[in-house]
């Protein structure tokens, strides 16, 4: 995935797109739109979160979402799924080796269109 994040790149308008229109679909899955939001922001606010964050806030087996990039300092020990728009590929190698998976925003909203049972962070 391209680390370009500004509202030209066609991949992220599609994505955005498609969380606003999955919104429509299940008004209660508003977390959906929230990510929408925060990814239309221009990528200099963008979240950003570090292994350490994730780490200390996510509990082992949740699903988190960082609407923006994971980077890769501090250390994974908790099994957790993290789908975000990119990640380091030191943060993904952490959490592949502590039993985790990371996923893009798109894998999670396909597996979980409601969007129940996950976490924001950043």
């Amino acid at each position: 995935m391209s680390n370009t994040c500004s509202k030209t790149n066609p991949q992220l308008v599609a994505l955005i797109s498609d969380l606003k229109a999955a919104t429509r679909e299940d008004p209660k899955a508003a977390i959906w739109r929230d990510i929408a939001l925060r990814l239309e922001a221009p990528s200099r606010v963008w979240a950003e979160a570090n292994l350490s964050k994730i780490e200390k806030y996510a509990q082992d087996g949740e699903t988190v979402i960082v609407p923006g990039k994971v980077l890769g300092a501090g250390e994974m020990t908790k099994k957790v799924t993290v789908a975000a728009y990119s990640f380091s590929a030191k943060a993904e190698a952490a959490i592949v080796a502590a039993g985790g998976k990371a996923i893009t925003i798109r894998e999670l909203l396909a597996q979980n269109p409601k969007g129940s049972k996950v976490r924001i962070l950043g």
